[in-house]
């Protein structure tokens, strides 16, 4: 860091003289050092992996929790300070039920991220805070269709047919970008983003306790995959 960028770096509502603002930075690193996380869509419906990075034997891999469900039909991955994605949970599912105890339906995808994005920037506009050092890839269904968005601690949103966070992203996004189709099935999807997330990892093979997987589709709502199901499909990636 440059001394004279100093007075810039240490208060969230001052811009450097380049028109930065570098505690949203410095959250983006922290993103950045999450675990890999990825989201696909497929033809009826999208999908989170998240790889917890176990990094102890001694550590029970279901007290890590990086896949939530929002909706009965929303649900969302993490990368970057869990705590911090907890806090932001909690408000898109509050967020949910004012819209659905509001207009008696469910609150729009795209609607809901928005809400969240605001409430993220709103943290990056005030003195005496700090940005949310997270980020999430949010997977719904709605009267719109599939939708898969990926939010970052600035409060910018983005549309994603198969999209990435945490540390990997570039090699995740470069395997998306060579082998990603447009209405693959479920067990391609899985597959494919299993692929991304070893691939990101730079090991040989996938720990299965440490892999988790969030499914949303037309025919059911959103929940977490049965470990016996992840762990056969991380067994025949791992052969």
């Amino acid at each position: 860091m440059q001394p004279g960028n100093m007075a810039y770096d240490r208060a969230i509502t001052v811009f450097s003289p380049d028109g930065r603002l570098f505690q949203v930075e410095y959250a983006r690193e922290a993103v950045k050092r999450g675990t890999t996380t990825v989201g696909l869509k497929f033809k009826d419906g999208a999908i989170l992996i998240i790889d917890k990075r176990i990094s102890s034997p001694l550590i029970e891999p279901s007290s890590i929790e990086k896949i939530f469900k929002i909706d009965d039909l929303i649900g969302c991955a993490t990368s970057g300070l869990v705590a911090d994605a907890r806090v932001l949970v909690d408000r898109a599912r509050v967020e949910s039920q004012i819209n659905k105890i509001t207009y008696s339906e469910k609150i729009p995808v795209d609607v809901l991220v928005k809400k969240i994005c605001d409430f993220k920037q709103n943290y990056t506009q005030y003195g005496g805070v700090r940005p949310f050092g997270t980020a999430l890839l949010i997977a719904g269904i709605d009267e719109k269709g599939v939708h898969l968005y990926e939010t970052d601690p600035s409060g910018a949103m983005m549309s994603y047919k198969a999209g990435s966070i945490g540390s990997g992203r570039s090699v995740v996004m470069e395997i998306f970008e060579d082998k990603y189709k447009e209405n693959m099935g479920q067990d391609q999807a899985i597959k494919l983003g299993l692929e991304a997330v070893l691939g990101a990892a730079d090991e040989a093979s996938l720990n299965t306790f440490a892999v988790e997987i969030g499914l949303v589709s037309k025919k059911e709502s959103f929940k977490k995959m049965e470990q016996e199901k992840v762990a056969k499909f991380v067994k025949e990636l791992n052969k």
